[in-house]
C-alpha cells in the first residue's frame, strides 16, 4: 500500500482517505488535549497545560465546518473555558462510559460513525476508538490502544498531537496549503 506525504511524516492511504471523509473530530482531554499530568494546589486548586498549536488547529477545523466534540472523564471548569475559548460546542465531562456519548453526538449531528475520528490515550477510549471511522492514538498513549489504533501519531498527547491529526483532516480534504515538504 503507497503512503501519501504530509506534514508530519508519511501516512498509509487507508489513514488518509479515512481523513478524508471525516466531519467530527472527538477528543479525549488528559492525555490528549493535556500531556496527562494534573497539577494540585494545596487549596485543591486543579490546573493542566494546553498546547496552543492544538488550539490552532481546532480552530482551523471548526472555520473549515468541521465539528469538533470532547468527551472527557474527569469534571473541570479549566477544561470548559478552554474548549469556549477555541468555540467548541460539544462538551462531555465525567463520562466514565464513552460510548454512549459518542453514538448520541453522532445522532445529534446526523453523521455515521465513518465520519467521526477520536483521539484517546487509555484503554477508556478503546469502545469510541474501534467504533469510529478513523481511531486515533497519540504517540504516548497506553500499549493496549497503541496496539489497536487505526493510526498513531508521532507528537505526544499535550505536545501538537491533536494540530498533526487537525492538519492531516485538512490536507486529505484539500482544505488548506498544506505541503509535505514545509517545516512545522
Amino acid at each position: 500500500m503507497q503512503n501519501v506525504p504530509t506534514l508530519y511524516g508519511p501516512v498509509t492511504r487507508s489513514q488518509y482517505d479515512r481523513a478524508a471523509q471525516i466531519r467530527l473530530l472527538v477528543c479525549d482531554v488528559d492525555g490528549v488535549l493535556s500531556n496527562g499530568l494534573i497539577y494540585m494546589g494545596n487549596d485543591g486548586e486543579e490546573l493542566k497545560t494546553f498546547c496552543t498549536r492544538d488550539g490552532a488547529g481546532m480552530r482551523a477545523l471548526l472555520n473549515a465546518g468541521i465539528e469538533i466534540a470532547i468527551i472527557t472523564g474527569r469534571n473541570s471548569r479549566i477544561v470548559s473555558d478552554r474548549m469556549k475559548s477555541l468555540g467548541v460546542q460539544h462538551l462531555v465531562q465525567g463520562a466514565d462510559q464513552k460510548l454512549p456519548h459518542f453514538e448520541a453526538l453522532l445522532a445529534k449531528l446526523g453523521l455515521t460513525p465513518e465520519q467521526a475520528a477520536y483521539m484517546g490515550d487509555d484503554t477508556i477510549d478503546l469502545p469510541v476508538m474501534q467504533a469510529c471511522g478513523l481511531g486515533i492514538a497519540v504517540a504516548d498513549a497506553h500499549p493496549l490502544v497503541l496496539a489497536r489504533a487505526d493510526m498513531v501519531t508521532r507528537l505526544a498527547g499535550g505536545l501538537g498531537a491533536v494540530r498533526e491529526v487537525c492538519d492531516l483532516i485538512l490536507q486529505a480534504q484539500g482544505l488548506g496549503d498544506y505541503q509535505p515538504e514545509a517545516s512545522v
